[in-house]
């Protein structure tokens, strides 16, 4: 009785067991990506029933379904939807990223994890770099994103000191320093270089996105939104977050290429390498890229010289040729015989010779289900060597005619050591996140001077200098807490923080041949009066706030309050907006107010530097605002620049393949801190005694100051059109990007010291105007066409930069550049899964812009202008890439 009592029970629980089962299926997994990466917010649903979940910050999910096998959706902003038919208790699920050249994630612009681009109440364009790197023509950031962003751009300078060896780079026509970088979402050190030769963003300090390799590089976001409210000062155009790669696996790559003159030959080899640690999303991933490019040449020689031989068989060497119709062949078989070459007297304008051997890594390990600790960080050391303006032999008092008989070109050579390191723990505390952070970067730039004399040293003088250096160092530390309300309104995200910021900016002298009377010609090194070592620090707050308030309607709200030891508080604002009309149609806006404190360069950055002022070359200083030349002629203190941004857009879908957004911005930027022209010449070119006697008591024949002199507004209007489609059996993207941009500078002045009333031209004249106005192009549009088939991959991609305008004021004319169009051309072919070859030109039809008219090109020697494309020419590549 007892055996069959035991039976009964055992059956009853076995029946209802399985009945209890079969109603409560419990199912748990991971879904990463590709590569093993955990990715949260991930949305499971239980197909054909109510029942859904997402995952957690490792990625982990759990679920019930009421059937013993049952089919899972799983979809997430950005990736493609998978359906997974879960035959076990636990399920592996892998993601694959759409396939789309801009993708869909977005981490900056927006606190909210859950937010893609086209979901964001600010425009933010995505450019997925591991994607596009093996096929587009460019190799470094500033040149890949010049051709992918049209409000971006940068531009190669020539016979510009420092600025030759980190190109600057601006967006919606702003200063470099108006930008703000980030790495993985932590702020990026700026460099220890001021732009001061009157090129693009003369006057600031920007990031060199060029010390990061690209080979590093999974994507890059561009929020194209005022954000000085959410992340602080620098925030004004826009922010560049850099993400950097977090794949398994091996990828080698070697590309070289050349310009159709036979120059400026370029060899980039690179190496990725990622691996996973442990089982729960940990990884390391490292890269390595050497990149060395030859320099150009696109002068115009033929009519700098006249040579002659007189019969007792010596040379002459002329001042340049004002009539270019009598000049005479050069004679290379005479040069030779009197052991002379070509060079000895051509003058090289054009690209610098750069060469880059950097690394980089990024890691992230979970120490437990709650507590994540990451590191990011990397070296970049490049050497470069750039070209000053020619010394005749009748410049009798710049020319040691012993050392140097037929005159000489200086060199200017860089080292510029870049080096940063971030690291943090992401602790997670029920709903709630916390991520500790510190990041540290330095920038060292050492100048060298070759090729030249220090006249006042006659014969004993060398033609080698160490002429000093400087550097900058920002340590920066972040405590950001955050949750995500799913379950208030639509969704509600909160967010806030705090960060201490430290900074040094130190000048070192050089050796004293290369600064004593008068110094190295070309680049006079720095000397003990220049010497600095300045230091502040400042703490910020910030809240941000962005709720769903209907599954149409979003509100953004963000607040942030900085205090600097320098020059005192500020508080920020922001509010965002978003409403979806249509299921494919949205609006969206904000309003904020934002600054720029000024830097530490601004601040104390001085020096005695060779320029060419109102047609002659001449000693200029830069003088610190508190010094005594300052406090003597009245300029003012610096302080922080204000500003107030506007925008509104449209999104809209018509299909799931074509998106379109097009964004209206306002920028106003008041007491905009600016570089003055020289002063020391009145408006015609004519020297003014006093001031001239003024700055000679300092070296110098001119002086310049950083000062809140202007106020600048900028409108503009950015549109993007993707379009992806099944053409045969390929898949064919088209993309539309079009940017109009118009800045435009105020009238009056701010603070004009009473000595410079009538002479505002001088303060800041036409020249200088015209660099902020006219030099970027208003517009500028990019179309293109990419179809993969099978093993093969074309793009097509033709660039518009529109008419750009130059101002030679006083002596020079006003010139428009006419817009031109330039195409990029690639193939690429798989010959293996793992081994892809691609062969292609970026400028194919070797487009210039107009050659400059000859009062502007410094009597004919600069044939063109560093304006819209640049003065590269047509250049031609091939590249090989290995993937395991």
């Amino acid at each position: 009785m007892r055996k069959q009592l035991k039976r009964i029970i055992t059956l009853v629980l076995t029946l209802w067991s399985t009945l209890f089962f079969a109603q409560n299926h419990e199912i748990t997994g991971t879904v990463t990506t590709e590569n093993g990466i955990p990715l949260e917010f991930a949305a499971i649903l239980v197909k054909g029933s109510q029942a859904n979940t997402t995952t957690d910050a490792l990625g982990k999910f759990k679920i019930s379904s009421s059937v013993s096998s049952p089919t899972l959706i799983v979809t997430l902003f950005g990736y493609e939807k998978k359906e997974v038919v879960a035959k076990d208790h636990f399920v592996e699920i892998q993601l694959a990223l759409e396939n789309n050249s801009l993708d869909e994630i977005v981490v900056v612009g927006s606190r909210n994890p859950k937010k893609s681009k086209l979901e964001t109440a600010v425009p933010v364009d995505v450019v997925n770099l591991a994607k596009i790197r093996n096929t587009t023509p460019q190799t470094t950031t500033n040149d890949i994103l010049t051709y992918l962003i049209p409000s971006f751009n940068s531009n190669r300078q020539s016979s510009a000191d420092g600025t030759e060896h980190i190109d600057p780079a601006s967006l919606r026509g702003l200063g470099p320093d108006q930008v703000l970088v980030l790495v993985n979402g932590k702020r990026r050190h700026t460099t220890s270089l001021v732009n001061y030769q009157n090129t693009v963003g003369n006057g600031s300090v920007g990031t060199d996105l060029s010390a990061i390799p690209a080979s590093a590089i999974k994507r890059i976001e561009v929020l194209r939104d005022g954000a000085a409210a959410q992340y602080g000062s620098d925030a004004i155009a826009g922010v560049i977050n850099l993400v950097l790669k977090d794949n398994a696996g091996l990828e080698a790559n070697a590309t070289y290429g050349s310009t159709s003159r036979d120059d400026g030959q370029t060899t980039n080899i690179n190496l990725n390498y990622g691996t996973k640690i442990g089982n729960k999303g940990g990884f390391l991933n490292l890269s390595a890229e050497f990149n060395d490019r030859q320099k150009t040449n696109r002068s115009q020689n033929h009519n700098l010289i006249i040579f002659d031989q007189s019969a007792q068989g010596n040379f002459f060497a002329y001042d340049f040729a004002d009539d270019p119709v009598q000049s005479r062949q050069i004679d290379d078989n005479l040069l030779a015989q009197n052991g002379l070459k070509r060079d000895d007297f051509n003058f090289q304008i054009g690209d610098a010779k750069i060469q880059n051997i950097q690394g980089f890594f990024n890691a992230s390990i979970p120490l437990n289900d709650q507590i994540e600790f990451y590191a990011s960080g990397g070296v970049s050391h490049r050497k470069g060597t750039g070209y000053g303006f020619r010394r005749l032999p009748s410049e009798t008092e710049s020319v040691v005619a012993s050392i140097f008989p037929f005159g000489f070109q200086p060199e200017l050579n860089s080292v510029v050591t870049d080096l940063s390191s971030s690291f943090g723990f992401k602790f997670k505390f029920g709903e709630w996140k916390l991520d500790l952070s510190n990041t540290i970067g330095e920038n060292k730039f050492v100048y060298e001077v070759s090729n030249t004399n220090n006249f006042s040293l006659g014969d004993a003088s060398p033609t080698d200098f160490k002429a000093g250096n400087h550097s900058f160092l920002q340590n920066t530390v972040n405590a950001d807490i955050s949750r995500l309300y799913k379950d208030t309104f639509n969704g509600l995200n909160v967010a806030f923080g705090a960060e201490y910021r430290f900074e040094k900016y130190k000048i070192v002298p050089g050796e004293e041949a290369s600064y004593v009377d008068g110094g190295a010609q070309s680049f006079p090194g720095f000397s003990p009066l220049n010497q600095v070592n300045e230091d502040r620090n400042s703490v910020g707050v910030y809240a941000d706030v962005e709720a769903d308030i209907t599954d149409k309607f979003l509100v953004g709200i963000a607040g942030r309050y900085e205090d600097y030891t320098d020059f005192g508080n500020t508080i920020n604002g922001k509010l965002s907006l978003r409403y979806k009309i249509l299921d494919n149609l949205s609006v969206r806006g904000a309003i904020s107010s934002g600054f720029r404190a000024p830097s530490l360069h601004q601040q104390y950055f001085n020096n005695i530097a060779t320029d060419v002022v109102d047609g002659q070359i001449l000693n200029s200083g830069i003088f610190r605002n508190d010094s005594d030349v300052a406090k003597q002629l009245g300029i003012p203190k610096l302080k922080e620049e204000t500003s107030r941004n506007y925008s509104f857009g449209v999104v809209f879908s018509p299909t799931k393949q074509l998106h379109i957004t097009a964004d209206y911005y306002h920028i106003r930027i008041d007491n905009r801190i600016i570089l003055t022209g020289n002063l020391g010449n009145d408006a015609f070119g004519d020297p003014v005694p006093e001031l001239r006697d003024l700055f000679a008591q300092y070296g110098a024949q001119t002086g310049r100051f950083f000062t809140n002199a202007i106020n600048t507004t900028t409108n503009g209007l950015d549109v993007v059109i993707d379009y992806d489609l099944n053409l045969g059996k390929g898949k064919l993207n088209l993309s539309l990007l079009y940017n109009y941009n118009d800045n435009k500078v105020d009238d009056q002045l701010n603070n004009i010291p009473s000595i410079f009333v009538g002479q505002e031209d001088v303060y800041y004249g036409p020249q200088e105007r015209s660099l902020i106005e006219t030099n970027t192009p208003k517009h500028k549009g990019t179309f293109a066409v990419n179809y993969s088939l099978d093993k093969w991959n074309f793009l097509l991609r033709n660039t518009y930069f529109g008419q750009v305008i130059r101002d030679g004021f006083p002596f020079g004319g006003i010139q428009k550049h006419n817009g031109k169009v330039v195409t990029d051309l690639t193939a690429a072919y798989k010959i293996t899964p793992k081994v892809q070859i691609a062969v292609g030109a970026n400028n194919l039809f070797d487009i210039f812009p107009d050659k400059q008219i000859y009062e502007n090109s410094y009597y004919g020697v600069f044939k063109y202008a560093p304006v819209q494309m640049g003065t590269t020419g047509a250049y031609y590549f091939g590249r090989i890439s290995f993937s395991l």
